[in-house]
């Protein structure tokens, strides 16, 4: 079933990473959901995106929507998700497999199943996925205090203070809260957030100019425990509507070991075992793998996983890929994408691609 993810190590797991280098192999800053009995902990992040929001009852700013709805005033310039030629655009169909593929599959889980963590309508009361709140010109900015300031990009924030946030307000998970200005062309991404007075307070947070290439600074956690933009990574309903989704998808897993994998900037464990995937590791959905049978919705989140792939954001539930919540999902279709086991992925490598390792673009 779709469900939340409990977070409740995540104190635990951050303080560890900020005091000691890294946290307990287990911590992570995870997904929005998970499945019955699972848990994750560590700086990082995942938001739901909710369908359309209610206009501000306030004479200014106007406007704010989920993700899908039409901002209240036209950008002068399209504000894409990072350039297309940033890594999470990338085509790795026709990549390397990595050498550790294999081991680093079954360490995930070769027989465990995708799990699709979004969906339409809630799950014990709160939506269903990682939702996105979008803001427009000038949304007022307000004061945010951190957790772990030392790897956050400091406030203010343009956060509204009915953001939708993850879990629902009394969410007790991740508690991510994503904001994209479309005018300003950035993502305000938090992880732990929670309303304070007349801010928020949050465990860590990040801000992702979306014009641009640059990565965060090696060693920095974001809103997501691999230092990455959780926005990036999310299946966003309007994408796969149009019939296809061209960026990366953000996959959580049960373990990885210390370091990371470009484009990650941040490690959320201190286990060496070479058969476990990094952070920022990329997977690919084999050729080989049937999609014909597969709804449409599914069809074309499976294709997307076999041209660009899954990018391993943060610990949690294995094989659980991470979208915006919206009424117009059909989860039965959605579903379907439970057919797919960890055996269908392999991991391939990505160094081929890097221009410059301060750098997300590619070559």
């Amino acid at each position: 079933m779709l469900r939340p993810r409990p977070r409740l190590a995540a104190v635990i797991a951050v303080l560890t990473l900020v005091t000691g280098g890294c946290s307990a192999s287990g911590a992570t800053a995870g997904t929005g959901a998970t499945a019955p009995g699972a848990t994750s902990a560590a700086p990082g992040a995942s938001a739901a995106v909710g369908g359309a929001g209610a206009p501000s009852a306030s004479p200014a700013p106007a406007g704010r929507a989920g993700i899908g709805a039409r901002p209240s005033a036209p950008a002068t310039r399209a504000c894409t998700v990072f350039p297309a030629d940033n890594v999470w655009h990338a085509d790795v169909s026709r990549l390397p497999v990595h050498a550790r593929s294999a081991a680093m599959v079954g360490t995930i889980g070769a027989a465990a199943t995708v799990h699709a963590d979004f969906g339409s309508g809630q799950w014990e009361g709160a939506p269903i996925g990682i939702p996105v709140t979008v803001v427009p010109a000038g949304q007022r900015k307000v004061p945010v205090t951190f957790g772990y300031a030392d790897e956050s990009d400091p406030g203010p924030y343009p956060i509204p203070p009915d953001a939708k946030v993850e879990g629902g307000p009394s969410g007790t998970g991740d508690r991510h809260v994503i904001v994209w200005d479309r005018a300003a062309c950035r993502a305000y991404e938090l992880f732990d957030a929670h309303r304070s007075g007349a801010g928020w307070r949050a465990g860590s947070g990040a801000v992702f100019d979306l014009r641009s290439n640059r990565m965060r600074r090696a060693g920095w956690t974001s809103a997501d425990a691999a230092g990455l933009s959780v926005l990036a990574g999310l299946v966003r309903y309007d994408e796969v509507a149009a019939g296809r989704v061209d960026h990366a998808i953000r996959v959580t897993v049960p373990r990885t070991r210390t370091g990371w994998t470009w484009p990650a900037s941040h490690s959320a464990s201190s286990a060496t075992d070479p058969a476990l995937p990094q952070l920022g590791q990329r997977l690919r959905l084999k050729r080989s793998v049937d999609l014909s049978g597969l709804p449409r919705q599914a069809r074309v989140v499976a294709e997307a996983m076999r041209i660009h792939g899954l990018v391993v954001a943060d610990h949690g539930s294995a094989w659980y890929i991470s979208g915006a919540p919206d009424p117009r999902w059909d989860n039965v279709a959605l579903h379907a994408l439970d057919r797919l086991r960890g055996s269908d992925f392999e991991v391939v490598d990505v160094a081929g691609l890097m221009t410059d390792p301060r750098s997300a673009a590619v070559r």
